[in-house]
């Protein structure tokens, strides 16, 4: 039966079709009642089809990816920083693969249809006497994954939580050393406040959602795990000189 629903995941016939049904559902949450901001699409437009990872901050379980994989079907189709009226569904980009808590993917029968969109469910972590603990990838975690970049994108949210300024996890820095792919960086906005955590239901409708997306890393694939972490956490806007700055404009704008 694993090895069935295995190779459902992989079609990409199904994976389009989940793509236009949820695509169609979604649409009007992301671009209607809510606005969109898309800047970036430029640095997307020349990349290969494989062997390239988005590296993002995260807001919402699915809300965030949704909107990604909006993005990347429009840019197929030629649209620059924008949606527009959603034809791309019907021939939507399909080689895209997604990270997520295999905890988070396995709770509902949606979230396992959700799977069928390129879902790619790692271990990130276990618990003790009901306290979460934190851990790297799973051996079998990292081979999954860089099969995937063999064929596909890869969407990846190296702090793992919707934390904001949660630390980055190694284990993004190990896919990168390991697998040596384009690396882009995504900076998202306004997903936390215009949707629930699991980005299924409406929070605050107007709300502006912005996706950024910056060019790809130059990264020194010999260097220490630790300092290509600490370049993809800037890069994301995630790392402390971020966090202080952030804290610096709240009391700046509390003085007013």
């Amino acid at each position: 039966m694993s090895n069935s629903w295995g190779r459902l995941k992989k079609t990409r016939v199904i994976r389009g079709i989940v793509y236009a049904i949820v695509g169609a559902f979604s649409y009007p949450g992301i671009y209607l009642v809510n606005k969109l901001s898309i800047k970036g699409t430029e640095h997307l437009e020349n990349l290969p089809n494989r062997n390239v990872l988005f590296v993002s901050n995260h807001q919402t379980y699915f809300a965030d990816v949704i909107t990604f994989i909006h993005i990347f079907c429009a840019v197929s189709w030629r649209k620059r920083n924008r949606l527009g009226i959603p034809y791309y569904l019907l021939w939507p980009f399909t080689r895209i693969n997604y990270v997520a808590a295999e905890e988070t993917m396995k709770s509902t029968w949606l979230t396992k249809i959700f799977l069928l969109a390129g879902g790619l469910t790692v271990k990130r972590t276990w618990r003790s006497e009901g306290t979460e603990v934190r851990r790297g990838l799973d051996p079998s975690d990292t081979r999954k994954i860089s099969e995937a970049l063999a064929q596909n994108w890869v969407i990846t949210f190296p702090q793992g939580t919707t934390k904001p300024f949660a630390p980055g996890r190694k284990g993004t820095a190990y896919i990168i050393k390991h697998n040596r792919p384009i690396v882009v960086p995504i900076v998202i906005g306004g997903f936390w406040r215009a949707f629930n955590k699991k980005g299924l239901k409406f929070k605050k409708r107007g709300s502006l959602l912005s996706v950024r997306f910056k060019a790809p890393l130059k990264i020194d694939y010999d260097d220490s795990t630790e300092n290509i972490m600490e370049k993809v956490m800037e890069a994301i806007e995630q790392s402390k000189n971020f966090m202080l700055r952030g804290k610096h404009h709240l009391l700046t704008k509390l003085d007013k």
